[in-house]
């Protein structure tokens, strides 16, 4: 049962509030202006001790600095490519704001208003601030949540402050298609002008025609080719993390079967005749790992110029090959396998601009059953 008793200080009367913790313990609280603000203190804290969620106020000194490194150490499980931008994120967004701040200080409102005002850092001291892109604010949320969340289920904290925040939305980037026409003739002008013509042409059809991820194709070896079943075995995904090959599962962290083309997997067969199985089927022509090509030059944009295609990234291809396979019939469940995606909910979600074909068919459908059994006009 709570007790609450006046006191005096320099600046007046206040309140304390005596009660026994869960351990039974006794301890009180300080510095309530007025008695009835004590009296409400106490009976919600006597509901959180009736209920099991109290929280021991010492937990609300420690700050998100000491919790955040501790988070970020446990953090073991992220791949190196994945753990880079939550590292970024912590370093550069939540450290600097909320490291010296007590997580009983932190407030709903503070985080939205932080979260509002996220900026890009200034390459120049005298730049102008830009607003933070959603992808930048969505991780800086992310990275804040999580180790206040570890907080609140170690009993830390009573609740997140970082929930129901309003966050930007990421904006849709726009797909490109190419045609059986255009991709081929991409591969020719590729075939044209590199070191390795061969081996390169037949990386852009795989790419197109399999939708494998530039990392999973580069990753890709000998014993991953089952010419006999025109099927590629894909366990590995070869990253590039900051100018260095880091390789490990694959996205989904499934290994997955992805179907070929015949014409294409002659192709491929001929490229790796003679190989081991251990040899990578892309390898760099000195060796190692095929290190993704530059955006703005080298001889992957080159040959799009020759090609007189719009500018596309080798993640375009594989918009390709699902956009190619879903001319040729390919129903959801076989793209979600083909891609790897962990549900046919995500490749919807992706690529439902795809399936608006389906639409129309579904009323034709249902106007051909209504006017053959003549309860409705034709025409």
């Amino acid at each position: 049962m709570a007790t609450v008793t006046s006191y005096d200080t320099a600046h007046g009367k206040r309140w304390r509030v005596r009660y026994a913790r869960p351990d039974g313990r006794h301890t009180d609280k300080r510095g309530f202006p007025t008695k009835k603000a004590a009296e409400g203190w106490a009976a919600e804290n006597t509901v959180s001790i009736n209920t099991g969620s109290w929280v021991d106020p010492k937990y609300a000194k420690l700050t998100v600095g000491a919790l955040g490194d501790e988070w970020m150490a446990r953090q073991t499980h992220l791949k190196r490519s994945s753990r880079k931008p939550v590292d970024t994120a912590w370093r550069l967004r939540v450290k600097p704001r909320w490291g010296q701040v007590a997580i009983g200080d932190i407030r709903p409102s503070q985080v939205q208003a932080w979260l509002s005002g996220l900026t890009k850092i200034a390459k120049k001291a005298d730049a102008t601030p830009e607003p933070l892109g959603a992808t930048g604010v969505i991780y800086a949320h992310q990275v804040l949540s999580a180790i206040l969340g570890d907080a609140v289920r170690d009993r830390m904290l009573a609740a997140n402050p970082c929930d129901g925040m309003d966050l930007p939305r990421k904006g849709q980037k726009r797909k490109v298609y190419l045609t059986h026409e255009q991709l081929h003739r991409f591969a020719a002008e590729v075939a044209a002008g590199t070191v390795d013509p061969v081996a390169r042409s037949v990386l852009v059809l795989t790419l197109g025609y399999t939708g494998l991820r530039w990392g999973e194709a580069t990753g890709l070896r000998v014993r991953g080719v089952n010419a006999l079943r025109r099927r590629l075995v894909v366990r590995d995904n070869a990253v590039e993390v900051d100018g260095d090959i880091q390789v490990g599962t694959t996205k989904g962290h499934r290994m997955r079967t992805v179907p070929v083309p015949a014409f294409l997997m002659n192709q491929i067969s001929d490229l790796v005749d003679g190989r081991g199985p251990d040899d990578l089927v892309w390898a760099h022509p000195d060796g190692g790992y095929l290190p993704l090509p530059p955006y703005e030059r080298g001889w992957w944009q080159q040959a799009v110029i020759r090609a007189e295609l719009p500018r596309i990234t080798p993640h375009d291809l594989r918009h390709t090959a699902a956009s190619l396979s879903v001319s040729a019939g390919a129903n959801v469940k076989a793209l979600q396998r083909m891609l790897g995606h962990v549900s046919a909910a995500m490749t919807l979600d992706t690529y439902s601009d795809l399936f608006d074909d389906d639409l129309d068919s579904v009323a034709d459908a249902l106007d051909a059953a209504v006017v053959k059994l003549g309860i409705a006009p034709t025409g």
